[in-house]
């Protein structure tokens, strides 16, 4: 079993999910195709709500429309149900996958539930994905203390009344802006990461990490020795943070005498790795 915070794989298919409401939301589509291995999943499923009304299952109270990303890498609203609610659509899909399936949505809940009251596993299952994909351990490390002090600071913006995604987006970019000089959008684009489930931060050189970490770390420090409060006050920490995180890469390039930013992804940094090994191959023939 493969898993992505949006992605997770059941015996070779893609089902996507998302974290919605404090539980996984599963898309009933990509779950259906499993099921039924079949390319008219659609047609199924809209034929399949019309008898689980009949049978007094409210489709429109338990089936949510959320965002998801589709083929095209753009973000649809796509047909979800909880891990509860999907047990009980899948009971009405006649298929020898259902009794696997409905044990391996049983697996992913319970593993939640254990990650949640032991942030630890969490933790682990991320390294063991980025290990997964060929990342470094020194990196992983890196990668993995980033995100606990990304989460520090968003638990401080809470705490001083800023709390919709787009204030997040746009204190981010503050941050990003002041230490690179450029929005985590501008960054994307500088890398050539063109798809919007491809993470700016799984891009990023050991450097461009530790910087990112160094502009959200003393920003949260500013926040709480300010005691900001309120969307301005906040704003002002931020870019405060990101300027101190600004001015010490532009020190750092200046002693390497080389940018700290880059355009290399962890896209062509597989592709040299994959060259590479034919290059062996090659020498030993």
């Amino acid at each position: 079993m493969v898993e992505e915070k949006g992605l997770i794989v059941f015996q070779d298919r893609k089902i996507r999910r998302t974290w919605f409401n404090d539980e996984w939301w599963f898309s009933i589509i990509d779950v259906i195709t499993v099921l039924m291995d079949s390319e008219r999943a659609r047609k199924y499923w809209s034929d399949l709500k019309v008898k689980l009304s009949e049978e007094g299952f409210e489709v429109s109270e338990k089936i949510g429309q959320l965002k998801l990303v589709a083929e095209d890498g753009k973000l649809r609203l796509t047909d979800c149900a909880t891990t509860k609610n999907m047990f009980r659509i899948i009971q009405s899909i006649p298929s020898p996958k259902v009794e696997p399936l409905k044990q391996w949505l049983a697996q992913v809940g319970y593993d939640r539930v254990e990650e949640i009251q032991n942030p630890e596993l969490t933790q682990k299952r991320m390294k063991e994905l980025y290990k997964a994909k060929g990342y470094s351990e020194d990196w992983i490390e890196k990668r993995v203390r980033g995100i606990a002090i990304r989460d520090e600071l968003t638990d401080e913006w809470k705490k001083r009344d800023v709390g919709s995604e787009r204030e997040y987006a746009i204190l981010t970019a503050e941050i990003s802006k002041a230490t690179f000089g450029m929005t985590p959008s501008e960054y994307k684009e500088f890398k050539g990461l063109k798809k919007p489930n491809q993470n700016l931060r799984d891009h990023m050189n050991d450097l461009e990490l530790i910087f990112t970490m160094l502009g959200e770390r003393v920003s949260t420090e500013i926040t709480r020795k300010e005691d900001a409060q309120g969307y301005p006050q906040v704003e002002d920490a931020a870019k405060r943070g990101g300027r101190v995180a600004g001015n010490a890469r532009i020190e750092t390039e200046k002693e390497l005498g080389r940018p700290i930013t880059s355009t290399e992804n962890y896209l062509s940094q597989s592709e040299k790795k994959k060259q590479k090994h034919i290059e062996m191959e090659k020498k030993k023939l």
